[in-house]
This record gives C-alpha cells, structure tokens and sequence, in this order.
C-alpha cells in the first residue's frame, strides 16, 4: 500500500524534496551560522580582509541538506548513493580544513582529491563502461579502460581544484555552478535521460540557492572549500553521467578559465620556474575587480552572463542538429 501511495505521487513528492531541500537550507544556515568557523580573511586576494570574522564553512550544511533530501524524496539507486558519498568526502576534506587552525597543506588536499577522483572514475566505469559520445557529430567511441579512467580522474580532480579557486566573490562560484548543472540537466533532457540523477542536480541546485539567499552580495556567510570542492565533484560527475564528459569544457568554461589559470601560472612558476601572465592577477575574477575595476556584483552578472550565453549557444546547437 505504501509503495503505491508513493509510486501514484512521485510527481508531488519530487516537488516537495525540492521545496524542503530549498527551505531547509535557507533555515538551517540562518538558524546555524554562529556554530560555524569563522573566516580569517585573505592575504593576497581583492578585499580578501573583508571576510575576516564572517561565519565560514556554509558548504558543511548544504551538503548535508542536500544529502538528507536525496535520500529521502529520490529513488533508492546504489550508483547514485555512491556519488552522495564521494560528494559528501569532498565537503568533508573541505569542511576540516575550514575548521583547521592551520590550513592543510596543498599537497595533502591533492592527495585527497585524487583518491575521490579515483572512486568517482571507477563507480561510473563499474555502472556505465567507457562510451563517450561528442555532441557535434553524435559519433560513439568506447575508450580502453585505463585511458578512459586516467580522463576520469583528471576531470574530477581539476573540477573540485578549479571550482575551489574560482571562489572568493560573493556569490560568484555559487552562480555559476547553479548555471552549469542547470546545463547539464537540460542536456540530460534533450537525450532523454531525466532519471533520478537529473533530479538530484535540481535538489543541489536548490539548496544552492538557499545558500546564496545568504551569499549575495554583501554576504553574510561563506561556503569555504566544504562548499566549492563537493560543487566541483557534483559538477564532474554530472559531465561524466551526461555520457558526453567533454561537454564540461563548455558547460563549466567560466569556472574552468577563472579558476585553473591561476593553477597553470602557479605550477609552472613552482616546478618549471616557469613565469607567465606576470601582470595578469589570478583567479580572473581578482583581475576583474582590481584592474578592470569591477564590482562584485558586476563581476557576479557578466561572468554569469558569459556562462549562460556559452551554455545556451551549445544547447541551441544539440536542439536545432
């Protein structure tokens, strides 16, 4: 009997998950905020003193939202409990690290984000194999497991870096990953797949949203590296389960530049003692706001705007082939 009630009502239990996935963060974060760490401010980023004291470590409290509305409103799939999981290890990496007196060591971060890379690439491979499809051509291939895994990784392991880096305006990161995983589910929409994980990106766009309630500018709260990283991991596998992982370039393009030049100038200033874009400031939105003179708001709307165009160009582009 119960399986049934739930089986007649999906359609309005599927909109109350999203409802209390969206009010619940609102309230939580509200109710919450004093119990967070509080941020210590920047040195070397754009007003990065303005956030000296502001509570810290929202990303703790999303994610959880997100997790509890999940497994309460969306069907039962191990595929998809898995990627809880590993989004939840990535909000956990970060949220310690926001709590940490000292902050954790780069390399020690890049090994933790390597191994939830690893399991990431290996639950999709295990569920789904090694196909990947191109938008332009609609061509099919099926890549030998250890490349297709090595790809893997590597998205997933420069998503969560350069979604992390791309964090430090009101706002910014929030809006855009809330632009890119409403890409995603667009496209898995086109291509027919509006399964349970399509409606797991609109329970994180939800409580993404009840974030940004309280991050707008000016922010009275931030989602500290407990938020960016489980974005940038939710972000790669949303690439790799669209079965187009490529598309990521375009979808995440805005996060993608803003966040991994900074992480190209560094390495190859640290390894390579190589120097380039001397008199470029990174990440891009640093560059906007102390050089081009931008606003946070502006810097928020026309690095959005970008995004959406670019998004809405491809999207276009698959409707009309």
């Amino acid at each position: 009997m119960l399986a049934a009630f739930f089986e007649s009502h999906m359609n309005l239990i599927a909109t109350a998950g999203i409802m209390f996935a969206f009010f619940a963060t609102v309230l939580l974060l509200w109710k919450c905020k004093d119990k967070l760490p509080r941020d210590l401010g920047r040195d070397f980023a754009v007003d990065g003193k303005l956030s000296a004291g502001k509570p810290r470590g929202a990303g703790f409290l999303f994610v959880l939202i997100f997790a509890a509305a999940a497994l309460i409103f969306a069907p039962f799939e191990m595929e998809w409990i898995i990627y809880l999981l590993l989004v939840a290890a990535s909000m956990l990496t970060g949220f310690l690290d926001d709590c940490s007196k000292n902050p954790w060591g780069e390399y020690k971060k890049a090994i933790l984000d390597l191994l939830i890379s690893i399991m990431v690439a290996v639950t999709y491979i295990n569920y789904h194999g090694t196909k990947v499809a191109f938008l332009v051509t609609d061509a099919t291939i099926e890549l030998p497991v250890w490349l297709f895994a090595i790809l893997a990784v590597v998205l997933v392991w420069a998503s969560i870096n350069v979604t992390n880096c791309a964090d430090g305006v009101d706002g910014l990161s929030g809006t855009l990953t809330m632009i890119t995983l409403a890409s995603f589910y667009v496209l898995n929409a086109i291509f027919g797949q509006e399964g349970t994980f399509n409606y797991l990106l609109l329970l994180f766009m939800a409580c993404l949203l009840g974030y940004l309630w309280h991050n707008a500018t000016p922010s009275t709260m931030l989602m500290g590296d407990a938020g960016s990283r489980a974005m940038g991991t939710l972000i790669a596998i949303a690439a790799l389960v669209s079965g187009r992982p490529f598309v990521y370039l375009a979808f995440a393009l805005v996060l993608f530049v803003d966040g991994g030049i900074g992480l190209v100038k560094v390495a190859l200033l640290r390894f390579l003692k190589i120097r380039i874009l001397k008199n470029i400031r990174t990440p891009l939105h640093d560059q906007a706001r102390k050089v081009n003179g931008w606003s946070n708001t502006q810097t928020v709307y026309r690095f959005g705007i970008i995004q959406l165009v670019i998004s809405a160009a491809v999207i276009y582009m698959v409707l009309m082939k």
